[in-house]
């Protein structure tokens, strides 16, 4: 079973970035976010730009670069907590997994209507 999860966590830690980011967009879009809103949650957790966001994801990047290459983590990054896909994000011991997580939760909050100053803790 641990090598299973392995080999399926290294599957997601080298897909695309740039793939997985429109799906974060649509998620929010269908519940009356904005794009902006997502580029503003990813900017905030990453401490990229928007320049450099924009420059990841034109570069193709994976999330293991896009996470290991951003600028800094939030330090409030810990404060985001609860259960996506059924996995409790604090809960997670991979960091790198753990950020994908985070962003995950972050989205779907937003996309369940909560308000963005509240999402940024």
């Amino acid at each position: 079973m641990q090598d299973s999860k392995k080999s399926r966590n290294e599957r997601i830690y080298k897909m695309p970035f740039s793939s997985v980011y429109p799906l974060l967009v649509q998620k929010a879009e269908r519940k009356g976010r904005t794009k902006e809103e997502v580029d503003t949650l990813i900017c905030w957790l990453t401490g990229y730009d928007m320049n450099g966001l924009q420059t990841q994801l034109l570069a193709n990047v994976s999330h293991e670069t896009f996470y290991s290459q951003a600028p800094q983590i939030n330090p409030n990054a810990n404060k985001i907590t609860g259960v996506i896909c059924g996995i409790h994000v604090e809960k997670i011991e991979e960091p790198l997994m753990q950020n994908i997580r985070r962003l995950d939760k972050m989205v779907d909050e937003l996309a369940r209507g909560k308000a963005l100053e509240k999402i940024l803790r």
